[in-house]
């Protein structure tokens, strides 16, 4: 493993400034779940000699609170502390589902929400130690998964040539409540922090999350986070859906239904939102929703099973 310095960061002021000072050598690093793998592995052709530690800054960063605009959850709180937050919990369910499906215990434990936004996606091309394959997101021409072994791939195309699949549980679930990033420098909607190719969002080298903001939901919601994993209790989404829908009897009026597990990013199923719009929730009607949800869909030679699951999972959590 490459050496490297650990800088703590006094504040967000003094993190920015290092961040500036060692470009363009420098992150920032809070759990380190993903970064120290990454690290370790070596499958990246570079990696950064400075660490920019965001635990030490004050005030902290993982504060969970609400006010006004919603709920405000601060980048460095934990996966586990916002699954059991009780505030998290009573107003904003689907994102407490997801933080208690990522990763495992131990990991939840030390991982934060933020990291888990800043999370590069998963390919086991791109992943593979000591950078084998230098593939479309590391500069190369080639997407080893479009002739090789996809079968956990994206099925809905590859956005500017990659079939990578987005890990983030939390960022479905996210999207799916309407949230929106601030940082150092602007506000982002979640809708739009995800990106296609590396390093898979929108954050620029100096620029760090200082808050996430959660709309508060219309009245009488209904909201769900599932995700189905081949391994329950430790394993990336297969396939995956936030989505929330008001009113939660009666003729759905207003829905965002968004996929994670199955693309680059977590996209939008607006064909989904559209048939679920309109109508009261009943077995068919949750049938017609998940089939639309794919309905774009075109997987790759090992993967389309992912189709009829990914379906399902939507179905399923209408109805849950």
């Amino acid at each position: 493993m490459k050496n490297f310095y650990h800088i703590d960061a006094a504040s967000i002021t003094d993190a920015v400034s290092l961040l500036d000072k060692y470009a363009p050598n420098a992150v920032p690093v809070a759990g380190g779940t993903e970064l120290v793998w990454t690290m370790k592995q070596a499958c990246e052709p570079t990696y950064p000699t400075y660490l920019i530690n965001l635990k030490t800054v004050t005030p902290a960063l993982n504060t969970i609170t609400t006010d006004s605009a919603g709920l405000h959850v601060g980048p460095l709180a934990t996966q586990a502390a916002v699954n059991a937050s009780a505030t998290v919990n009573q107003s904003w369910s689907a994102l407490a589902q997801a933080a208690g499906t990522t990763a495992s215990p131990q990991i939840r434990n030390i991982g934060t929400i933020g990291g888990s936004l800043g999370v590069d996606v998963f390919c086991w091309y791109y992943r593979y130690e000591h950078n084998l394959f230098n593939c479309l997101r590391k500069g190369g021409s080639v997407c080893y998964a479009q002739a090789g072994n996809n079968v956990h791939h994206s099925i809905f195309g590859g956005p500017k040539g990659c079939y990578s699949v987005h890990p983030s549980d939390v960022g479905v679930a996210l999207c799916a409540l309407g949230a929106s990033v601030k940082t150092t420098q602007r506000t982002i909607p979640m809708s739009q922090f995800f990106y296609a190719l590396s390093p898979g969002n929108n954050l620029k080298a100096d620029e760090i999350i200082t808050d996430i903001i959660v709309p508060t939901p219309p009245a009488g919601n209904k909201q769900v986070f599932s995700k189905f994993r081949i391994r329950r209790n430790f394993d990336l989404a297969t396939a995956s859906v936030g989505l929330m829908f008001a009113p939660a009897t009666g003729t759905v009026s207003s829905a965002s239904i968004w996929l994670g597990g199955v693309a680059p990013t977590p996209i939008e199923a607006t064909a989904a939102e559209t048939a679920l719009k309109g109508n009261t929730v009943s077995a068919t009607v949750a049938a017609n929703v998940g089939a639309a949800a794919v309905s774009t869909a075109v997987p790759m030679t090992m993967n389309k099973y992912k189709v009829a699951l990914t379906s399902a999972v939507v179905k399923n959590a209408i109805l849950s």
